[in-house]
């Protein structure tokens, strides 16, 4: 499963979609609390897609919380932003608007068949 965590339900819902039609489990949550709530509930995603300005717990604070966490640790992060400065060192950026061919061929190098519905 991939989690997809923007503010922005145009890219939440253009991400999923794409990716739902590649034939990936996604869940999506608009800010990092909801982020949070998601990863508790579930198994680990084989992969987060994470912007990093957003309301309540940006992505910067989500990703220390995710790296506190050991059994969130491992889990690979892509930083989606506008803003590369602000994305936490140790991860992937993808500049907005993200290259969608990019992020399919990164995110199906960390994602293995267990991640397809």
């Amino acid at each position: 499963m991939i989690l997809i965590v923007d503010d922005d339900a145009d890219i939440r819902d253009s991400l999923q979609d794409f990716f739902e039609d590649e034939g990936f489990a996604v869940s999506t949550a608009k800010d990092g609390v909801e982020a949070l709530d998601r990863l508790g509930q579930q198994r680990p995603p084989c992969v987060v897609i994470l912007d990093m300005l957003m309301p309540l717990l940006n992505g910067a604070q989500l990703y220390e919380k995710m790296q506190a966490d050991p059994r969130l640790a491992r889990v690979p992060v892509i930083v989606s932003t506008s803003d590369p400065s602000r994305a936490p060192s140790g991860v992937l950026i993808m500049k907005k608007p993200i290259n969608l061919g990019r992020l399919l061929r990164v995110v199906r190098h960390h994602c293995p068949e267990g991640c397809t519905h």
